[in-house]
């Protein structure tokens, strides 16, 4: 938009120098013309008088010297009388020329070699006519013009330059405040609640800004409502939650009375974080600043170390793998417990006693996969069980599980990815990006769908049946 407006004015502006500098510089040059001619009139109008009064030769020869004029003037006097022709001064015109104006008795105009002639008839007291012949050279004629037209050629390009100045700083005046408008909309696309946009520039520019920042009020309240929500929702659990925990207390000593109470512990403490993390300002799922995060390889080895005892209650056997040695990633510790969590809940929940499961964390360069394997029967249609709120299908199943596992995948510019895993049932997928791969400006739907077209090892025949539920 703001080359445009350039373009255009420089268009324009030319077309207006050149519709007044080319008129204008012929015009010079015809006025320049015009002033050496009269000057010829001038010396031969000073010999006028002195043809009325005599013909002598050496008082003419006189005369034209003082004229000053005596290298360019000539006088031409016809024989009459018996007096003989007499010439003084050089003759450029051609005789015909010359008696021309002598037969019409006006004065006349005529091209030389070097420039051009003034012929001017004088009459004589004899009544015969002379000509004065006044010699105008080329340089004389043309004489100012050259510096004439060059003033008119810096004057044009001085306007074109200022012109286009003016029009970039219009230009400029118009394009920022759209830029900030798309780069406040770009910021808030990305998550970025705080983006606001300067309300200044033109007064459509303007009023667009004040409608962005009373739609991102607008999101922000929204979300703090939202929030609020989900504290009032997660806080009428403590009731129940509080009652199981006392029966729990009361089932005595044993493996599974030890589990139930840890479980419901683990649902107090997850209730109190759903809670915490719904009234902050801000979520907190990805960790930001350097040494933040959390070491995927403890994580791994806590959680595993909660659902195998369970996992040995229903006769399945597990694998743990890759957590030999510490693996940091910019995820933050509770949210990547609560992904394994739903998971490996998910594994329990949706396949029979006995199936076997394995998670498996791999390290490279600039990601970390954590693979969760299990050999049960398979999901029918994997991109519908990624939707949110549809789940596999079966019963309980709404797949806000597996939504809670891509929203961290994601945070961190990676992706998630369902396929059919070694076991012979589902592998589930968490792609975490280590150097914070979000391109600017687009988001991490935009990052996803740029890594999914590319070809990783291992893709291949995975993506076939699963039978994991998506639940929380």
């Amino acid at each position: 938009m703001r080359w445009a407006l350039v373009k255009v004015c420089l268009a324009v502006t030319a077309m207006v120098v050149v519709a007044f500098a080319v008129p204008l510089g012929l015009v010079v040059k015809e006025l320049a013309r015009d002033r050496a001619f009269s000057n010829a009139e001038r010396q031969a109008a000073a010999v006028a008088p002195a043809l009325s009064i005599t013909t002598d030769r050496d008082k003419l020869e006189r005369v034209v010297a003082s004229a000053g004029a005596d290298r360019g003037m000539a006088v031409h006097i016809p024989a009459a009388g018996g007096q003989a022709a007499v010439d003084i001064g050089r003759q450029r015109a051609a005789d015909r020329d010359i008696a021309a104006v002598r037969k019409l008795g006006r004065a006349s105009t005529t091209g030389v070699d070097g420039g051009s002639t003034l012929l001017q008839p004088v009459a004589l007291g004899s009544g015969a006519i002379a000509v004065v012949e006044v010699y105008v050279p080329e340089s004389e004629v043309t004489n100012g013009v050259g510096t004439a037209w060059a003033v008119l050629a810096g004057v044009g390009l001085a306007l074109i330059v200022g012109s286009v100045a003016v029009a970039d700083r219009l230009g400029v005046r118009m394009v920022r405040p759209a830029q900030r408008l798309v780069e406040g909309a770009h910021e808030l696309g990305e998550g970025k609640l705080g983006a606001r946009v300067p309300e200044e520039g033109p007064n459509e520019l303007r009023l667009a800004a004040v409608a962005f920042n009373s739609m991102a009020d607008q999101v922000v309240q929204l979300l703090a409502n939202e929030r609020e929500l989900a504290a009032d929702l997660s806080h009428r659990l403590r009731t129940p939650l509080t009652v199981l925990r006392l029966n729990a207390a009361s089932l005595g000593d044993g493996a599974a009375a030890e589990q139930t109470r840890a479980a419901v512990a683990q649902l107090e403490r997850e209730v109190d974080t759903i809670i915490r993390t719904a009234r902050e300002a801000k979520p907190q799922t990805a960790a930001a600043g350097p040494g933040a995060g959390c070491d995927a390889a403890e994580v791994v080895r806590e959680r595993m170390g909660f659902w195998s005892a369970l996992a040995e209650d229903e006769g399945r056997k597990w694998r743990v793998a890759g957590v030999d040695r510490p693996v940091r990633i910019p995820v933050a510790r509770a949210d990547l417990a609560a992904a394994l969590d739903a998971l490996l809940g998910n594994v329990f929940r949706h396949t029979t006693e006995g199936t076997a499961f394995a998670v498996d964390v791999h390290h490279a360069e600039d990601a970390v996969i954590v693979l969760v394997s299990d050999a049960g029967h398979g999901i029918r249609d994997p991109e519908a069980a990624m939707a949110r709120g549809r789940g596999s299908g079966a019963a309980g199943s709404t797949g806000l599980g597996l939504d809670i596992v891509r929203r961290l995948a994601e945070s961190t510019g990676g992706d998630v990815r369902i396929g059919s895993s070694v076991l012979g049932g589902t592998e589930v997928r968490i792609w975490i990006q280590l150097d914070g791969g979000k391109p600017e400006r687009r988001g991490h739907r935009e990052a996803v769908r740029r890594r999914r077209s590319r070809r990783r090892p291992g893709d291949a025949g995975r993506r076939g049946t699963g039978r994991i539920g998506l639940d929380l």
